[in-house]
């Protein structure tokens, strides 16, 4: 059992969360957590650089000079691979690297991911982030009353919330999403995570669903 700090919304901790890594992943695997983490990654990746092979390069293909009695190395054409302002040998084509796994070990990451944190002391729960207008200068007071300031943030909410996102997003280094949009390297990336009290007890609830 995990006792994990809670905060008001002035960053004053009034009391404490208690919960056990295993309601939301059973067991941690470090191999499922790589796969997946690298999955976002090639995601990511745009893949669109290229290089000119010998076909797509300017230049004639006419042999530079006769085969043998020159005393040179024998060449072919000036778009040869080996010579200056030729084509690559293996061209970079652009390519898409994205592919998918399995649903249900995207979802089991994302409940491991949030249980290391939970195992590492690196969740904070917050009681409520209710606010009727954004207000960017009151989050970022409650960050630093937590200590972290300055520090990488992940800040999840039960669902979306419009005035609360507003307040948050423009912070450098923290970042916010509902429970729901979580995946496995959202939760790894920052050093932190700061769950709202709603959005860890619904967190709690679908895990049991999932684990049973």
């Amino acid at each position: 059992m995990v006792s994990l700090p809670v905060y008001d919304k002035s960053g004053s901790k009034v009391g404490t969360y208690e919960i056990d890594p295993s309601q939301i992943a059973d067991t941690i695997n470090k191999q499922l957590l790589h796969d997946v983490v690298v999955m976002y990654q090639a995601n990511a990746r745009q893949g669109t650089r290229k290089t000119k092979s010998r076909a797509e390069v300017a230049g004639s293909t006419k042999k530079l000079y006769r085969q043998k009695g020159t005393g040179n190395a024998r060449a072919g054409g000036k778009r040869s691979p080996v010579r200056v302002g030729g084509g690559h040998a293996f061209a970079i084509k652009p390519r898409d690297f994205s592919y998918r796994l399995p649903r249900k070990a995207v979802r089991l990451a994302t409940r491991m991911a949030i249980a290391s944190k939970i195992q590492k002391s690196q969740v904070a729960v917050v009681d409520s982030l209710e606010m009727q207008v954004p207000k960017t200068r009151q989050v970022a007071a409650m960050l630093k009353a937590m200590g972290l300031a300055g520090k990488s943030t992940l800040i999840a909410t039960e669902g979306h919330n419009p005035v609360v996102y507003r307040s948050a997003r423009n912070i450098d280094r923290v970042e916010i999403s509902p429970v729901a949009d979580l995946n496995a390297l959202a939760v790894l990336k920052p050093r932190q995570v700061v769950f709202t009290r709603a959005a860890l007890d619904w967190l709690k609830a679908q895990a049991s669903q999932a684990i049973a």
